[in-house]
Protein backbone atom coordinates (compact mmCIF):
# COMPACT_ATOMS: atom_id res chain seq x y z
CA UNK A 1 0.00 0.00 0.00
CA UNK A 2 1.35 3.35 -0.94
CA UNK A 3 2.24 5.82 1.67
CA UNK A 4 1.13 9.42 1.57
CA UNK A 5 3.96 11.67 1.41
CA UNK A 6 3.24 15.06 2.79
CA UNK A 7 5.47 17.89 3.64
CA UNK A 8 4.70 19.86 6.60
CA UNK A 9 5.81 23.38 6.85
CA UNK A 10 5.72 25.09 10.07
CA UNK A 11 4.32 28.54 10.44
CA UNK A 12 7.77 29.99 11.05
CA UNK A 13 9.09 28.39 7.84
CA UNK A 14 6.16 29.77 5.90
CA UNK A 15 6.90 33.30 7.02
CA UNK A 16 10.56 32.85 6.19
CA UNK A 17 9.65 31.91 2.60
CA UNK A 18 7.31 34.88 2.31
CA UNK A 19 9.96 37.23 3.68
CA UNK A 20 12.57 35.77 1.27
CA UNK A 21 10.26 36.31 -1.73
CA UNK A 22 9.53 39.88 -0.59
CA UNK A 23 13.24 40.59 -0.09
CA UNK A 24 14.01 39.29 -3.60
CA UNK A 25 11.18 41.42 -5.01
CA UNK A 26 12.59 44.45 -3.19
CA UNK A 27 16.04 43.80 -4.64
CA UNK A 28 14.55 43.52 -8.16
CA UNK A 29 12.53 46.70 -7.61
CA UNK A 30 15.60 48.55 -6.34
CA UNK A 31 17.59 47.46 -9.41
CA UNK A 32 14.78 48.61 -11.72
CA UNK A 33 14.60 51.97 -9.95
CA UNK A 34 18.38 52.49 -10.09
CA UNK A 35 18.81 51.15 -13.63
CA UNK A 36 15.47 51.46 -15.43
CA UNK A 37 15.09 49.76 -18.81
CA UNK A 38 15.78 52.34 -21.53
CA UNK A 39 18.00 54.40 -19.26
CA UNK A 40 17.56 56.92 -16.51
CA UNK A 41 15.86 60.27 -16.94
CA UNK A 42 19.26 61.92 -17.48
CA UNK A 43 20.20 59.30 -20.10
CA UNK A 44 16.89 59.82 -21.88
CA UNK A 45 17.38 63.61 -21.82
CA UNK A 46 20.88 63.26 -23.33
CA UNK A 47 19.50 60.93 -26.02
CA UNK A 48 16.74 63.44 -26.82
CA UNK A 49 19.27 66.28 -27.14
CA UNK A 50 21.51 64.14 -29.41
CA UNK A 51 18.53 63.28 -31.60
CA UNK A 52 17.57 66.95 -31.86
CA UNK A 53 21.12 67.86 -32.93
CA UNK A 54 21.11 65.04 -35.50
CA UNK A 55 17.72 66.16 -36.83
CA UNK A 56 18.94 69.77 -37.17
CA UNK A 57 22.08 68.57 -39.00
CA UNK A 58 20.00 66.45 -41.38
CA UNK A 59 17.62 69.36 -42.05
CA UNK A 60 20.62 71.57 -42.91
CA UNK A 61 21.98 68.87 -45.23
CA UNK A 62 18.60 68.52 -46.94
CA UNK A 63 18.37 72.30 -47.43
CA UNK A 64 21.90 72.38 -48.86
CA UNK A 65 21.01 69.51 -51.21
CA UNK A 66 17.91 71.42 -52.34
CA UNK A 67 20.04 74.49 -53.05
CA UNK A 68 22.51 72.38 -55.06
CA UNK A 69 19.66 70.80 -57.02
CA UNK A 70 18.24 74.25 -57.73
CA UNK A 71 21.64 75.48 -58.91
CA UNK A 72 22.07 72.45 -61.16
CA UNK A 73 18.61 72.97 -62.66
CA UNK A 74 19.31 76.68 -63.18
CA UNK A 75 22.62 75.83 -64.87
CA UNK A 76 20.92 73.27 -67.09
CA UNK A 77 18.21 75.71 -68.18
CA UNK A 78 20.75 78.51 -68.81
CA UNK A 79 22.92 76.08 -70.79
CA UNK A 80 19.96 75.05 -72.92
CA UNK A 81 19.05 78.72 -73.46
CA UNK A 82 22.64 79.47 -74.49
CA UNK A 83 22.62 76.58 -76.96
CA UNK A 84 19.29 77.63 -78.46
CA UNK A 85 20.30 81.32 -78.68
CA UNK A 86 23.81 81.01 -80.09
CA UNK A 87 24.01 77.60 -81.79
CA UNK A 88 22.25 76.85 -85.06
CA UNK A 89 19.65 74.10 -85.24
CA UNK A 90 20.88 71.26 -87.46
CA UNK A 91 17.73 71.29 -89.58
CA UNK A 92 18.00 74.97 -90.51
CA UNK A 93 21.75 75.62 -90.02
CA UNK A 94 22.65 75.89 -93.69
CA UNK A 95 19.82 78.21 -94.70
CA UNK A 96 20.09 80.36 -91.56
CA UNK A 97 23.82 80.84 -91.97
CA UNK A 98 23.53 81.55 -95.69
CA UNK A 99 20.84 84.18 -95.11
CA UNK A 100 22.83 85.81 -92.27
CA UNK A 101 26.01 86.00 -94.37
CA UNK A 102 24.08 87.33 -97.37
CA UNK A 103 22.37 89.96 -95.21
CA UNK A 104 25.73 91.01 -93.73
CA UNK A 105 27.25 91.19 -97.23
CA UNK A 106 24.33 93.35 -98.43
CA UNK A 107 24.72 95.70 -95.43
CA UNK A 108 28.47 95.97 -96.05
CA UNK A 109 28.10 96.33 -99.84
CA UNK A 110 30.58 93.51 -100.38
CA UNK A 111 30.05 91.11 -103.27
CA UNK A 112 29.68 87.42 -102.30
CA UNK A 113 31.41 84.79 -104.43
CA UNK A 114 31.50 81.03 -103.89
CA UNK A 115 30.87 79.38 -100.51
CA UNK A 116 31.72 75.90 -99.22
CA UNK A 117 30.34 74.33 -96.06
CA UNK A 118 31.62 71.35 -94.08
CA UNK A 119 30.25 69.97 -90.84
CA UNK A 120 32.13 67.72 -88.46
CA UNK A 121 31.18 66.46 -84.99
CA UNK A 122 32.75 68.03 -81.93
CA UNK A 123 34.79 65.50 -80.00
CA UNK A 124 33.18 64.53 -76.71
CA UNK A 125 29.68 65.64 -77.67
CA UNK A 126 26.85 63.59 -79.10
CA UNK A 127 24.74 66.50 -80.30
CA UNK A 128 27.12 69.35 -81.22
CA UNK A 129 28.93 69.88 -84.51
CA UNK A 130 31.24 72.51 -85.94
CA UNK A 131 30.28 73.95 -89.31
CA UNK A 132 33.18 75.50 -91.19
CA UNK A 133 32.32 77.93 -93.98
CA UNK A 134 34.91 78.87 -96.56
CA UNK A 135 33.61 81.97 -98.33
CA UNK A 136 35.04 84.33 -100.91
CA UNK A 137 34.07 87.99 -101.31
CA UNK A 138 35.08 91.00 -103.34
CA UNK A 139 34.99 94.61 -102.17
CA UNK A 140 36.90 97.58 -100.82
CA UNK A 141 38.74 97.69 -97.54
CA UNK A 142 35.91 99.75 -95.99
CA UNK A 143 33.37 97.15 -97.22
CA UNK A 144 35.46 94.39 -95.66
CA UNK A 145 35.66 96.18 -92.30
CA UNK A 146 31.92 96.75 -92.28
CA UNK A 147 31.32 93.09 -93.23
CA UNK A 148 33.50 91.90 -90.33
CA UNK A 149 31.56 94.25 -88.04
CA UNK A 150 28.23 92.82 -89.27
CA UNK A 151 29.45 89.26 -88.63
CA UNK A 152 30.54 90.32 -85.15
CA UNK A 153 27.04 91.69 -84.45
CA UNK A 154 25.37 88.43 -85.54
CA UNK A 155 23.02 86.91 -82.96
CA UNK A 156 24.76 83.58 -83.56
CA UNK A 157 28.21 82.63 -82.37
CA UNK A 158 30.22 83.04 -85.56
CA UNK A 159 34.00 82.88 -85.31
CA UNK A 160 36.24 84.21 -88.07
CA UNK A 161 39.01 81.63 -88.05
CA UNK A 162 40.99 83.02 -90.97
CA UNK A 163 40.79 86.06 -93.24
CA UNK A 164 42.98 86.69 -96.27
CA UNK A 165 42.66 89.78 -98.41
CA UNK A 166 44.62 90.44 -101.57
CA UNK A 167 44.36 93.53 -103.80
CA UNK A 168 43.20 93.02 -107.36
CA UNK A 169 45.43 94.57 -110.00
CA UNK A 170 44.19 97.75 -111.58
CA UNK A 171 41.30 98.36 -109.14
CA UNK A 172 40.74 99.45 -105.56
CA UNK A 173 39.02 96.20 -104.62
CA UNK A 174 40.20 93.26 -102.56
CA UNK A 175 39.73 89.55 -103.11
CA UNK A 176 38.75 88.26 -99.70
CA UNK A 177 38.84 84.65 -98.56
CA UNK A 178 37.36 83.87 -95.14
CA UNK A 179 37.03 80.80 -93.00
CA UNK A 180 34.13 81.14 -90.54
CA UNK A 181 33.16 78.66 -87.85
CA UNK A 182 29.63 78.23 -86.52
CA UNK A 183 28.30 75.76 -83.98
CA UNK A 184 25.41 73.45 -84.78
CA UNK A 185 23.25 71.68 -82.22
CA UNK A 186 21.51 68.44 -83.03
CA UNK A 187 17.77 68.54 -82.61
CA UNK A 188 17.23 64.90 -83.43
CA UNK A 189 15.62 65.61 -86.78
CA UNK A 190 16.73 66.14 -90.33
CA UNK A 191 20.04 65.49 -92.03
CA UNK A 192 23.11 67.56 -91.45
CA UNK A 193 23.58 70.71 -93.48
CA UNK A 194 24.73 69.94 -97.01
CA UNK A 195 28.23 70.66 -98.22
CA UNK A 196 28.57 72.69 -101.42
Amino acid sequence: MPRNFSVRVSAAGFWRIVLGVLAAANVVAAILVMYPPGGSADDLERQRENLQVQAATRRAQIEQTRQHAGSVEKGRSEGEKFLSDYFLARRTAYSTLLSELDAAADQAKIKPKEHAYATEPIEGSDSLSLMTITANYEGTYANLMRFVHEIDRSPRMLIIEALNAAPQQGSGTLSVSMKIDAFVRGDGSGPEAPAE
